[in-house]
């Protein structure tokens, strides 16, 4: 492990103006987006019986934004984003609590579950892309892994918060009630973040929007290495959006278990992924982002195969585990290697489009976990575990090595 900088740590990133501020709101966000994922699953289980509706849902609650987000980005650039952040943040607790009025009043039938969450997907790159890239503009470089590893753990303590609370409320109050509590969590997130600067940044722009988003598709094409992360994160996250609709219904179905449980084994991929990330945010990445981001797909791989073992509640606990602790290197290198080699001046778009791209993946995957997995789970597992050998490969192959 090496310090580049005599005050590369972390507690270096608290003397950072502002910063504490923007990642409490973005803490919150992610722990209520991690609620709502398991949340919607269960809610459209339990009320609609129905798997190949669960991964309709959750493809619906990401597809639409995915396919808008180099609009989004050039919005960021243009316009700054910590604006735009806190305006998704109150769609999304808008929306969630429609969904919730409307379930209470028994007046939710399944297409009108799938439209509010394909609208309420459309403003998602604007949160998702603007803290992303708030964070490198407010931190100077020599922060970044520091930075990188906290913004990775985020969504580490999300995974431990989040589904576990989710679970909990479902099985204790109803789907409907979970979800207003999670439309509250997304209220004060917008709270928090009102009035955060934006950083002065130079921005590449024609003046015109579609213009500018078009431009942002043709850069980030044109940049291997975020052409190089998007085919081999959006594969691999189909493996994700695989297990996203098959540790839920291994647990309840197969073991015949609780919601609750359901929430405390993915919290298990959160308690193993906060110490990798930490750790790996120590390390120097430079000229090693290729093998930091590779290794672990194998090891993902791995981990989604022990599902398939006839451990009983073992075998999703023993996987989600190892998923946690090769995902943290994974993610800090993935971040930084994007920071590096992306010029500032088009950080918004640039990141929107890259996000949208290593995204997508996961809405397909939970799509085709859904109609597998109700057929066979073996198979909708087998999938998963070649998603992520694929992934692998191109990692590999296309990542460049070098800026």
């Amino acid at each position: 492990m090496t310090e580049p900088n005599p005050t590369a740590s972390y507690r270096a990133l608290l003397g950072v103006p502002h910063l504490g501020r923007a990642l409490s709101g973005m803490q919150l966000a992610r722990i209520a987006q991690s609620m709502l994922g398991l949340a919607l699953v269960l809610f459209t289980l339990g009320r609609y019986h129905s798997p190949e509706l669960a991964g309709i849902v959750t493809f619906a609650g990401i597809a639409p934004g995915l396919l808008v987000s180099p609009i989004a980005g050039a919005l960021l650039d243009r316009h700054g984003r910590t604006r735009l952040i806190t305006l998704d943040f109150v769609i999304a607790a808008g929306s969630l609590g429609l969904i919730a009025a409307l379930a209470i009043g028994d007046l939710l039938p399944a297409w009108l579950l799938v439209l509010i969450s394909g609208l309420a997907s459309l403003t998602g790159p604007l949160s998702a892309t603007g803290l992303r890239s708030l964070f490198p503009l407010m931190a100077p470089r020599y922060l970044w892994e520091r930075l990188n590893a906290v913004d990775s753990n985020g969504y580490v303590v999300a995974t431990i918060i989040g589904p576990p609370v989710a679970a909990l409320l479902v099985g204790l109050t109803g789907g409907p009630l979970a979800i207003l509590v999670i439309a509250a969590v997304f209220a004060l997130a917008a709270i928090i973040v009102i009035g955060v600067p934006d950083p002065p940044t130079e921005t590449a722009t024609s003046g015109r929007l579609l213009r500018d988003a078009w431009d942002g598709l043709r850069y980030a094409w044109s940049n291997l290495t975020i052409r190089g992360l998007g085919f081999s994160i959006t594969t691999l996250n189909i493996s994700g959006g695989i297990v996203s609709i098959v540790v839920p219904l291994i647990v309840l179905d197969r073991l015949g278990l609780d919601q609750a449980t359901v929430g405390l084994v993915f919290a298990v991929s959160g308690v193993t992924g906060v110490v990798a990330g930490l750790i790996s945010g120590r390390l120097d990445t430079r000229g090693r982002e290729r093998t930091f981001i590779a290794v672990p797909m194998l090891g993902m791989a791995a981990s989604t195969t022990i599902l398939l073992l006839p451990l009983g509640l073992t075998a999703p606990i023993v996987a989600m585990g190892l998923f946690g602790l090769v995902n943290g290197p994974m993610d800090v290198a993935m971040f930084t290697v994007r920071q590096r080699r992306t010029d500032p001046a088009w950080m918004g778009r640039a990141f929107a489009v890259s996000m949208s791209f290593n995204f997508a993946g996961y809405p397909v995957g939970a799509a085709i976990g859904g109609f597998l997995a109700a057929r066979s789970i073996e198979l909708a597992i087998v999938v998963a575990v070649i998603a992520c050998l694929v992934a692998t490969a191109f990692a590999a192959r296309l990542i460049p090595a070098r800026e």
